[in-house]
C-alpha cells in the first residue's frame, strides 16, 4: 500500500529517484515506526509521515517522523555522532550521556546545559552555552575574547534583561534525535546544508519536561556567555541566577531557534 511519504527534493537528491519512488510505493518503508523526534508511535499509512536523511562522512541514515513534527529533510551530522544514532534508530544499546565539555568545530570547547527558563510568564526550554575559554576571532592573533561579537555577527542578540522571548535566528536550529540533543545547526554555506556549530560527542540527555516542552513549541530558546559567566549549575533556579547577572553584566547573547531534523 503506498504510504503517506513526503520525501524533500534534498533528501531525493541524495537517495535518487528510484529510491524515492520505492519509498512513496511503501516498497521499502515501515507502515509503523517510533517517530525520531517525539518518540511516540506513527504510522505512514494512516498519517503524513516525514523523511529524515542523516548523512556523515561515510554514512547516511534514514529515519521517519510525524510531518506536524519536523518536515523532510536533509541533516548534516558528524560521523562518529551518526554511529551513536544509527544504534539508537535501529533499536540497539543506547549510548552513555556524553561528558561535559562537549568539542565546538575548530579550537572552541563548548560546555552545554540543558534547563526551562520562565519567560512571559511561561515555560521555554533553553540550551545554555559556555565556552571553557576565551574564544578569539579566527585568524587573529588578538587574544581578546570576542565569542558574543562573534555570535552577534551570526544573529544572536544581546541580552540585558531576561523578560521576553528571543527572536528567532534565521537559518539556525537545534537538533532533537530520538529524544535526545544532538547538535545546535547554522546555515550551510552557499544555501547548502546546515552545518554543526556545536554537536555532541554523544547524544546528550535532556529530561522528560524539557523534552515535552520543546516538542510542543517546537522551538528552543540558546543562550551563549563567555567562560566563567554562567558555570555548572545544579538546579534550574540557579541557572536562572546565573543567567540573570550575566545579562545585567552585558554577557549575554540569546537567539530562538526551531527543532530540525528530530
Amino acid at each position: 500500500m503506498p504510504r503517506m511519504l513526503d520525501v524533500s527534493e534534498d533528501v531525493r537528491a541524495e537517495i535518487g529517484d528510484e529510491e524515492a519512488d520505492r519509498l512513496l510505493a511503501g516498497e521499502n518503508s515501515p507502515g509503523s515506526y517510533d517517530c525520531t523526534s517525539c518518540r511516540t508511535p506513527g504510522d505512514s499509512e494512516q498519517e503524513r509521515t516525514s523523511t529524515v536523511l542523516f548523512v556523515g562522512e561515510e554514512t547516511a541514515v534514514l529515519a521517519f517522523a510525524h510531518a506536524t513534527c519536523i518536515p523532510s529533510q536533509v541533516v548534516q551530522v558528524a560521523e562518529d555522532q551518526l554511529q551513536g544514532a544509527v544504534r539508537s534508530i535501529t533499536g540497539g544499546e543506547q549510548p552513555p550521556p556524553p561528558e561535559a565539555p562537549v568539542a565546538a568545530p575548530g579550537q572552541a570547547v563548548l560546555g552545554v546545559t540543558s534547563g526551562l527558563v520562565l519567560l512571559e510568564e511561561d515555560l521555554h526550554p533553553a540550551l545554555v552555552v559556555e565556552p571553557t575559554a576565551p574564544i578569539v576571532r579566527p585568524g587573529s592573533d588578538s587574544t581578546t575574547d570576542e565569542f558574543l561579537s562573534l555570535l552577534v555577527e551570526q544573529g544572536f542578540q544581546p541580552v540585558h534583561a531576561l523578560g521576553s522571548v528571543p527572536r528567532q535566528n534565521p537559518g539556525w536550529s537545534v537538533l532533537l534525535a530520538m529524544g535526545q540533543l544532538h547538535a545546535v545547526l547554522q546555515p550551510g554555506t552557499g544555501g547548502g546544508s546546515p552545518t554543526a556549530w556545536w554537536q555532541a560527542h554523544q547524544p546528550l540527555q535532556v529530561t522528560e519536561g524539557w523534552r515535552t516542552a520543546a516538542n510542543k513549541s517546537q522551538r528552543v530558546l540558546v543562550f551563549a556567555a563567555p567562560v566563567g559567566s554562567i558555570g555548572q549549575q545544579p538546579r534550574e533556579d540557579l541557572l536562572r541566577d546565573a543567567l540573570e547577572k550575566a545579562a545585567a553584566n552585558g554577557n549575554l547573547v540569546a537567539a530562538m531557534m526551531p527543532l530540525a531534523g528530530t
